[in-house]
């Protein structure tokens, strides 16, 4: 089975720009193919795996990644499927962001002795001269065809419509495709459905520059059965560094996969056989949570290594059978202070079981927070009447525990 055939059956391919070519050129050379990260934040969310799976699919099918961290284009910001403009970020803040992305890239794709690569626009972005730009990429493009792409249309509709800083950022990500293509041979750019003009302007620039053909291949945006947005939660982004995200939350976020997605999500976020997808997808009722476990287990193994994978499904099954002693529970500790002060639906939000101490009312308010097994019956009762000073276990909803002890 080929990279494109690959990406097809496991739901990656949402458009091609000329697919039977790039599948030609993909049999008989190794193509070289890039995706671009945003360097706003210090790490990559769930929200970014699906790229990141496709450049480790890429590399599998024997040809060669460019992960492209976007220093750059980060001091500009892609207004692609925003409504608002980003927050500017300094420099210094960037190149910071920057290094966190690639020790995290490097987890999934296997760097070194030009297997991959591991690229940062700003190299030749920041020394451009703006009038030679202007002058040279910028009079290959038409305002009015810009105008007509769904990312720009969405801004000029909004409050705070267009600056003219994110308006330039569609020539700097075709001029990175370029320049690309030219020094590092690269023939394919992959990226989300929102990137398709972009990326469809780089192909356009290099043709008009007499470059060689490019492609260009999108993913579907991904939703949850539920409609959300992938990788958000009540508690925020589920982030692949795990001083933000533990491993255990990491995997308990997967375990929590409605049943609905349980199939497509072992076909993105894994590189089990599509059979055994096929298989894990077809089970019902109770024995669904089987295959929420090999998709818990497989996705954590991929971000933080089987070790901290082990340890994780070892947590989440001594908390499930209410084992509180277990050491590989997580802990959060509570100053006496707190223990002697605190309301119940204060303690869920300190331990982080809840995003907000409205959120802990509703969920005591519902029947959902338990403290060793026993319903929380009231959301101001004090913690020191749920609470063993040598740890209970405090349970909200079915799925998320943490171990509280009272200490320094």
């Amino acid at each position: 089975m080929g990279f494109l055939e690959t990406m097809s059956q496991r739901g990656f391919l949402a458009q091609c720009t000329d697919e039977a070519g790039l599948a030609e050129l993909l049999d008989k050379t190794t193509v070289t193919a890039y995706i671009g990260f945003d360097p706003t934040a210090a790490s990559l969310h769930v929200g970014s795996l699906l790229p990141i799976m496709a450049l480790a699919h890429l590399q599998r099918h024997g040809h060669r990644p460019i992960a492209l961290v976007g220093g750059g284009t980060g001091l500009v910001g892609d207004p692609s499927g925003k409504t608002e403009m980003r927050q500017m970020l300094t420099r210094e803040k960037i190149n910071a962001n920057a290094e966190g992305l690639k020790r995290q890239l490097a987890r999934f794709i296997e760097f070194g002795q030009d297997k991959a690569l591991l690229l940062n626009n700003a190299d030749w972005l920041c020394p451009l001269n703006y009038i030679e730009f202007l002058r040279d990429i910028g009079r290959h493009f038409s305002v009015n065809r810009m105008l007509s792409y769904e990312s720009a249309k969405l801004r000029l509709d909004s409050q705070t419509g267009l600056s003219f800083i994110e308006f330039n950022y569609m020539l700097l990500q075709a001029y990175d495709f370029y320049h690309q293509a030219l020094n590092y041979d690269c023939r394919l750019q992959m990226g989300g459905n929102d990137q398709w003009g972009n990326i469809t302007a780089g192909i356009d620039l290099t043709r008009r520059l007499g470059g060689p053909q490019l492609y260009g291949l999108t993913f579907p945006l991904i939703t949850t059965a539920t409609g959300a947005k992938m990788g958000k939660t009540v508690s925020g982004a589920v982030w692949l560094d795990g001083d933000l995200t533990s491993p255990y939350d990491y995997y308990q976020f997967w375990i929590n996969t409605d049943d609905a997605d349980v199939e497509r999500f072992l076909a993105y976020f894994t590189f089990l056989p599509l059979d055994q997808v096929r298989e894990l997808g077809r089970l019902e009722g109770a024995e669904i949570n089987r295959a929420k476990e090999v998709l818990a287990f497989e996705a954590t193994s991929l971000n933080h290594g089987q070790e901290e994978a082990e340890a994780a499904r070892r947590a989440a099954q001594a908390a499930f059978r209410g084992r509180g002693s277990a050491d590989d529970v997580p802990t959060a500790v509570i100053s006496q202070e707190d223990y002697d002060s605190l309301a119940a639906f204060q303690l869920f939000a300190k331990v982080g079981l809840c995003a907000s101490s409205s959120e802990a009312r509703r969920l005591i308010g519902q029947g959902g927070a338990y403290v060793d097994e026993v319903k929380v019956a009231a959301f101001d009762q004090p913690a020191r009447e749920l609470l063993k000073p040598e740890g209970s276990l405090v349970r909200a909803g079915k799925k998320r525990f943490k171990r509280v002890t009272v200490g320094d």
